[in-house]
């Protein structure tokens, strides 16, 4: 009887724990007889006008938007590649090495500039600053920080006053959190002093950029670093209780990244959902009429302050060093 079970255990997904999401929604189509399933770290408010922009043009179809952190869309689709169509994803690196280890399908007909797509198969749709946010009554009266240089000096002064109430990504959860911290590591030595004055002040470590802006605006935080900016400004026009800042040094600026999974079946329609993606983020038809920022293209040549689709992405992706940066992490952060 034993093993009976076994097998049903084995066979039946039904037994399997269900995946949490953090958001999980159908969009119907006006007469909907199929269903493509959307991947994404995007929160749903912000990319629902993509979706019903595609239903209106594809009324057949629905769509299933799945809601979940970017480490976690990595995992998924190596575990179970068949079961979404579209991946899409805040953490360039990790989509990077998705589809460099074969999980995208080739998309031949869109065009996009060389250096927001990589290989036909990875485009890129928005642009978007990491941030520094401030609880704007904890400043009032005070400098307002440029830099991070200006932030270390400004926490120095008033240890008593932010201890406790600095917030950060948590790089070991967060992919997106993990992918600011190895390009700040890269571009200068000032994120490390940063790291290090943040944590001898017992910084609190979130997952998400929402969780950290509201704890900024009633001010259980008075500074939170590297904050997605798209969300904060999205937040800031409704709530006047804190400020973004966008760090003069050297500023930092990823794209939100789209993909089809080689294992869709249903292939000219998830590469319909990327091309009208593109259509709305960029100079094409219904631009502006998404609430996420736009991808810039002002040139053939990528800003020099976005983060590129490059091999070079990968590095920190390698396992040892992975281990040794978190490591390096921990030892400044939690101290």
């Amino acid at each position: 009887m034993r093993y009976i079970l076994a097998l049903i255990l084995c066979f039946l997904p039904s037994f399997s724990i269900a995946q949490e999401w953090e958001d999980k929604q159908l969009f119907q189509g006006e007469n909907a007889r199929k269903t493509l399933r959307v991947l994404s770290s995007t929160d749903t408010a912000f990319f629902a006008p993509i979706v019903e922009q595609f239903l209106a043009r594809n009324p057949d179809w629905s769509i299933e938007y799945l809601v979940t952190s970017t480490a976690q869309i990595d995992q998924l689709l190596r575990e179970d590649p068949d079961r979404f169509d579209i991946v899409i994803s805040s953490a360039m690196d990790l989509q990077l090495k998705l589809v460099n280890d074969g999980f995208a399908r080739a998309l031949p007909g869109i065009a996009h500039p060389s250096w927001a797509q990589w290989r036909g198969r990875l485009f890129a749709f928005t642009t978007e600053p990491a941030t520094i946010v401030i609880n704007k009554a904890a400043f009032n009266g005070k400098p307002i920080p440029q830099t991070r240089q200006e932030l270390i000096l400004a926490l120095r002064q008033e240890p008593d006053l932010f201890r406790g109430r600095i917030g950060t990504y948590d790089v070991r959860q967060s992919g997106l959190g993990y992918l600011f911290a190895t390009q700040d590591a890269r571009a200068s030595e000032t994120f490390w002093r940063l790291t290090e004055i943040m944590g001898s002040l017992d910084a609190r470590l979130y997952c998400c950029s929402g969780e950290m802006i509201d704890d900024v605006a009633s001010g259980k935080l008075l500074v939170a670093y590297n904050v997605l900016g798209s969300y904060a400004a999205t937040r800031q026009l409704n709530d006047d209780r804190f400020e973004i800042i966008l760090p003069s040094d050297f500023p930092t600026m990823m794209m939100r990244t789209g993909f089809v999974s080689k294992h869709t079946q249903h292939p000219d329609a998830a590469e319909a959902f990327i091309q009208n993606m593109i259509d709305i983020q960029t100079s094409g038809a219904g631009a502006g009429s998404s609430r996420l920022p736009p991808l810039y293209q002002t040139s053939e040549t990528a800003s020099p302050s976005v983060i590129v689709l490059e091999p070079a992405l990968m590095t920190y992706l390698d396992k040892l060093k992975r281990r040794t940066f978190v490591k390096e992490w921990m030892n400044a952060v939690i101290q």
